[in-house]
């Protein structure tokens, strides 16, 4: 019989100095940085606690559109660091819209090229679902509106930085803090490629960006296994916006890490979530009831990977391009080059084909039953 524990935040982080993870450096030529993007959600917030545990330092969390639109996002964000007395970090809202993609042109290349088994922000629009909790989906005349029953974790009493958007505060700290900050990107790259197109030197001055997406020779089993498989194989944070997808990887950061295929290796279990449960705690807590084990651990894994990239135990260099032609089965996927064969204007890439699976359930164990503090 398993015995559970109550944990106080405060008390929680006194026991942090037992834990694996390393403390965090005050000298400033070895600080490390990052801003956080994704398309937050109830219990997206686990890569957030995995970098706040690290000796990387959150500059914010930025929001972008993916599974639904980025207010929805970014007011997730608000809501998850607010139940851990995290929101000294703060949350910047990113742009609302892709580039060029629209819910009506992914519908109607839908139409040609077959259905997603999962369409984000991009599924039909269901009032009814949204009234029980469901994300906003389409709808874009009406993108920022929030859905309330949606926040299991609690609806936020804080809100986003106002007047800077995303974008401008991702190119504001590389200039602050040239070489230390880490782009982490783990929904569509809208904002990360606003940042590239604004400011020339954005990318060079970052210190890396790492992604979750850019699966590689899924088709076979997205044809062959269940939906649910083809579903954890389909890249839809890069087709919700596949030219914002080719700025990013084609862009002059000093190194860019693609946690693609790699991010399906740790699924969700029952027995991992009771492990996770046996301290309890409101993230915890969430993680438990609402997580489910239906789906691997995506984004945790390019979270994880950027706070050590040693966790990798299987990467190769290749040279990434995105298909951006919209009448392609393809539009919005990755492809890779050797450098004899790669086409012009790309640029190499390390591919994680594989991680240590037991230090990385131990890190986001770690993370989540005993968070950080601000």
């Amino acid at each position: 019989m398993k015995v559970f524990q109550t944990v106080n935040f405060a008390l929680a982080a006194a026991s942090v100095s037992a834990l694996y993870l390393p403390k965090r450096n005050t000298t400033s030529s070895a600080k490390r940085f990052a801003i956080l993007d994704n398309d937050w959600s109830a219990t997206g917030f686990i890569p957030m606690l995995i970098t706040q545990k690290s000796d990387i330092e959150i500059l914010a969390l930025t929001s972008s559109t993916s599974d639904s639109w980025q207010k929805q996002c970014a007011y997730h964000a608000l809501a998850t660091l607010e139940i851990g007395n995290l929101s000294c970090i703060p949350v910047y809202e990113g742009a609302t819209y892709p580039l060029i993609n629209t819910y009506e042109r992914f519908q109607a290349w839908e139409m040609i090229h077959g259905v997603l088994p999962w369409e984000g922000v991009f599924a039909p629009y269901n009032a009814t679902a949204e009234s029980l909790g469901s994300n906003p989906k389409a709808d874009s005349k009406n993108a920022n509106r929030i859905s309330p029953s949606a926040f299991i974790q609690g609806y936020p009493n804080t809100t986003t930085v106002a007047n800077k958007s995303a974008a401008a505060f991702m190119i504001e700290q590389v200039h602050k803090y040239p070489g230390q900050v880490s782009i982490y990107a783990a929904g569509a790259l809208t904002n990360i490629a606003l940042a590239v197109r604004l400011d020339d030197q954005f990318a060079s001055l970052a210190k890396e960006l790492v992604i979750m997406g850019g699966y590689l020779d899924t088709n076979l089993l997205q044809a062959t296994g269940t939906v649910n498989q083809a579903d954890i194989s389909s890249d839809i944070n890069l087709i919700i916006d596949p030219e914002s997808a080719k700025i990013a990887l084609t862009a002059s950061f000093p190194s860019i890490t693609i946690a693609g295929n790699v991010a399906n290796q740790v699924l969700s279990t029952q027995d991992f979530l009771d492990e996770i449960y046996e301290v309890q705690n409101p993230y915890t807590e969430l993680i438990f009831n609402h997580y489910g084990t239906i789906f691997p651990f995506w984004d945790e894994t390019a979270a994880a990977i950027m706070v050590d990239p040693s966790l990798a135990t299987n990467t190769s260099v290749v040279y990434l391009d995105v298909d951006t032609a919209y009448g392609s089965p393809s539009y919005g996927n990755i492809h890779v080059y050797q450098e004899a064969l790669m086409p012009p204007n790309v640029r190499e890439v390390n591919y994680v084909h594989s991680i240590d699976a037991g230090r990385f359930k131990k890190m986001l164990k770690e993370a989540v039953q005993y968070p950080g503090t601000c």
